[in-house]
């Protein structure tokens, strides 16, 4: 059976659960259309990615 050699201390502890918090979302604003969209995502309003044109535009 695995026993841990020595107790860990609040500090490891809390060093190991930092990454579990929640962190907000991240948004930038498009260079061409200036509307906010997820980093490295399509922006789906002009179908575009990167300066390309990657699917058609969304009809509203």
């Amino acid at each position: 059976m695995a026993v841990p050699k020595s107790k860990v201390t609040r500090m490891k502890r809390g060093f190991r659960r930092s990454a579990d918090a929640l962190k907000a979302a991240t948004y930038i604003e498009d260079k061409d259309s200036g509307e906010l969209r997820r980093p490295h995502h399509i922006d789906l309003k002009s179908g575009m990615y990167r300066g390309r044109q990657v699917i058609e535009p969304q009809d509203d």
